[in-house]
């Protein structure tokens, strides 16, 4: 999913309610709150970088077909290797590394510490020659402050090495956003559909390769409900989402267009404990409370002094 953020239309004061922001907004707020759950049950029986490997390669490939028939040109050689870096980071580093995790760590607390990858997005525009503001530095401790109090509960009580895994997830994903801004866009809005797809495939390319050399295999005898909740993930989770949240970007206020960085963690920590019966225990809540507060202290801008 590449956060890119086109010229946004203004609404009118006393517009009636669109029916397509409802729906775009629940599927954003939905679906995207569910992945973390689809996922930790498609690993139960897929191997997670070959699983996160399909879902992008199946996901890009359709959303290359959609650019191309809306005229987008075939990326050059100079188009690919563009996307080569910024769909490493975001596909293999951003989000393989949150499928191995969740083969031992709950997706409430996946969903919880990846809750803080707009903070870093926020400190890793130095990279690009964007100063870091106060407010996101204050922002990053603060988030920091409700992983700490995570790692202290049940909802990362997994192995360690999933868990320091889990913790460079959002830093990866955050790292390949900001690389991706800078990469040129064909055509400007169509740009916006190919782009994400060769991020996608070359992404998807490089977790096949990385878990192929880490000895992953597709078992013959994987479960119904793995297979179904990779198809999730690859429908839902990757394309109607996507699409969604691409009208929203071009189509809402930006405050609504990213608020379901605040919403994600919360209703994915209530669906890992209803679905899954996940440990919902008082530092989880503590958790969420510090980090879904520092998004919305880090996103939201100071009012102008008079």
């Amino acid at each position: 999913m590449d956060r890119v953020h086109p010229p946004i239309a203004d609404s009118p004061a006393r517009a009636p309610l669109d029916p397509r922001l409802v729906a775009s907004l629940a599927a954003v707020y939905v679906v995207w709150s569910s992945t973390y759950l689809a996922m930790r049950l498609a690993v139960h029986d897929l191997p997670p970088l070959l699983m996160a490997s399909i879902r992008f390669l199946v996901a890009g490939t359709v959303m290359f077909e959609v650019a191309r028939r809306r005229g987008v040109p075939w990326p050059g050689r100079r188009e690919w290797l563009r996307a080569a870096v910024p769909g490493t980071l975001l596909f293999l580093g951003g989000n393989g590394l949150v499928a191995i995790a969740e083969t031992s760590v709950s997706s409430g607390g996946a969903a919880v510490v990846c809750a803080t990858m707009p903070l870093w997005v926020g400190v890793l525009g130095v990279l690009t020659g964007e100063r870091p503001s106060v407010r996101e530095w204050a922002s990053l401790v603060l988030g920091f402050i409700g992983v700490i109090v995570l790692m202290g509960g049940p909802a990362l009580a997994g192995e360690p090495r999933h868990v320091a895994l889990l913790l460079g997830s959002p830093v990866c994903w955050a790292l390949g956003s900001v690389l991706s801004r800078k990469i040129p866009r064909q055509g400007q809005a169509h740009g916006t559909w190919m782009v994400p797809a060769t991020q996608m495939i070359t992404g998807g390319a490089v977790l096949a390769v990385v878990g192929a050399l880490r000895g992953e295999r597709i078992p013959t005898d994987a479960s119904t409900q793995s297979w179904l909740c990779l198809a999730y993930l690859i429908v839902f989770g990757s394309i109607v989402a996507f699409t969604a949240y691409n009208w929203l970007l071009r189509n809402a206020r930006p405050i609504v267009a990213t608020s379901y960085a605040y919403i994600n963690p919360i209703l994915a920590v209530l669906l890992g404990a209803a679905v899954s019966h996940e440990p919902l225990g008082l530092s989880t809540l503590v958790a969420n409370v510090l980090i879904v507060g520092a998004v919305a202290f880090g996103l939201s801008k100071p009012k102008k002094k008079n």
